[in-house]
């Protein structure tokens, strides 16, 4: 009988579970056509005036050549989306950091696959801002059993990136993991043709609840802690499985122009594999969830190990991390720390992640694990997770607890400093956050321009090997 409870408890709370995620997903989607009709109406009834145009023509022109010319002389700051994540161009005029793009005359935005893998996210930052037609790589592609070339960048979006031209770049959630394994790739040289990369085409890199050491969130949507990359059979992460394999197999051009799971590189349009070939995707013997080349087994506890295991902290990059948390303690206890505060997407997993404990009959996933570690999270992410990269290996790493303490800021040491908010404070929804939204995207583009921009390379601390 207790058996039966659980079982059924389970089952109502996937229910919940999903039909949450579903409604906020269609609220998104809503929200986003909303907007481009509300534009589109405007633009049609405010037409601009051609006579004040043409008055204050020259006048325009010229302060727009200043504007681009000042613009030129600064470093791009790449913004990097994270788990269902898009970028400029997706879901209409929605912006995925709320607008904070608008915040610096010198941001980029790329659209990288929301659900594919840490690694190819990376190859295909690459060539967003190199151009060309994007290389996965051909033993990975042929492991992975997907297209060794997928999208052409016609013009690379900062194609003079080089040692000379360094790039800030700041990552949300699995974005911070994607720009840490592409300066990796530019350290190791991975890019056939770019024979000259280098970890310092990196500036400095910002994370904002970025994903460094997994989340225990992936073994309640799904994951098996046994190994960090099979599912269980009845998931919520089985529900996005099947729903994603059937959105790539309709393939329907305007609705995957509007938004995209990344995986055109699989083919899994009905064109290419027909029926018996969706059949088998959702069997589990073919595409990317059956190779086990997308994000969530990235973000397991050993996806994040595995991964982390060939990468370094770089000397002459600057490194900075905002951890998030909704939780505190009561009499011992770990609890959320507020009701409304919290999003109603992350309130159920902010409460369960605080209760965490680890199958006894499983071996942890590192030595040294504790449960009371990762109890402390922003219902996506453990707040443990997101300090620092410290699986396998703790790297350099300082708390700031007020501004005298990173300044002024040293290249090879990750900076970090915790943040009361959600794991979706600081995206989609500005208004949401309040003043702190603009403190927080402020302080970073500030911190960009003004305090880490290298004009010849410093003698720091020594470079981390593993």
């Amino acid at each position: 009988m207790t058996r039966f409870w659980i079982t059924y408890l389970q089952l109502v709370e996937l229910f919940v579970s999903s039909l949450v995620h579903l409604l906020y997903g269609f609220y998104i989607f809503s929200s986003a056509v909303a907007g481009d009709i509300s534009q589109a109406l405007n633009e049609y009834f405010q037409k601009p005036k051609l006579n004040n145009v043409e008055v204050n023509e020259g006048k325009l022109v010229k302060g727009d050549e200043e504007r681009e010319t000042n613009a030129n002389d600064l470093p791009p700051i790449v913004l990097v989306h994270g788990i269902f994540g898009f970028g400029k161009g997706r879901l209409g005029g929605l912006s995925y950091f709320g607008g904070a793009e608008k915040k610096d005359e010198r941001v980029l935005v790329p659209d990288l696959g929301s659900l594919t893998s840490v690694y190819d996210r990376a190859r295909e930052l690459f060539y967003y801002l190199k151009g060309g037609r994007v290389d996965y790589g051909e033993e990975h592609s042929k492991a992975c059993g997907h297209l060794q070339f997928g999208r052409i960048y016609e013009q690379g979006h900062y194609p003079e990136w080089d040692g000379d031209h360094p790039i800030h770049f700041v990552g949300h959630s699995a974005g911070a993991q994607v720009v840490r394994v592409l300066q990796q790739m530019l350290a190791d040289k991975a890019f056939k043709g770019y024979e000259n990369t280098s970890e310092n085409w990196v500036l400095s890199i910002t994370a904002l609840s970025g994903a460094f050491n997994g989340t225990t969130r992936a073994y309640f949507d799904g994951m098996q802690p046994e190994d960090g990359r099979t599912l269980k059979l009845v998931c919520l992460l089985q529900l996005c499985r099947i729903g994603v394999i059937i959105y790539d197999w309709f393939d329907i051009p305007w609705l995957k122009n509007y938004y995209n799971f990344g995986f055109d590189h699989y083919n899994m349009s009905w064109k290419n594999m027909g029926l018996w070939g969706l059949v088998d995707c959702l069997l589990g013997n073919a595409g990317p969830f059956a190779s086990g080349d997308w994000i969530l087994p990235d973000l397991t506890i050993q996806g994040s190990i595995r991964t982390n295991y060939h990468l370094h902290t770089f000397p002459n990059t600057y490194y900075f991390s905002y951890a998030t948390k909704r939780t505190t303690k009561i009499m011992g206890v770990t609890v959320p720390s507020s009701i409304l505060r919290i999003h109603p997407l992350l309130f159920i997993r902010v409460l369960q992640m605080s209760q965490w404990r680890h199958p006894q009959d499983v071996s942890p996933p590192y030595k040294g694990y504790r449960d009371e570690d990762w109890l402390d999270n922003d219902g996506a992410l453990n707040t443990i997770s997101m300090t620092h990269p410290r699986l396998p290996i703790e790297h350099p790493n300082r708390l700031v607890e007020k501004d005298a303490d990173c300044q002024p800021l040293e290249p090879g040491i990750w900076y970090y400093k915790f943040v009361e908010g959600d794991h979706i404070l600081f995206i989609i929804n500005r208004e949401r956050a309040g003043l702190e939204f603009d403190l927080i995207y402020d302080t970073i583009f500030q911190r960009c321009r003004n305090h880490v921009f290298r004009k010849k390379l410093p003698t720091l601390p020594n470079q981390i090997h593993h």
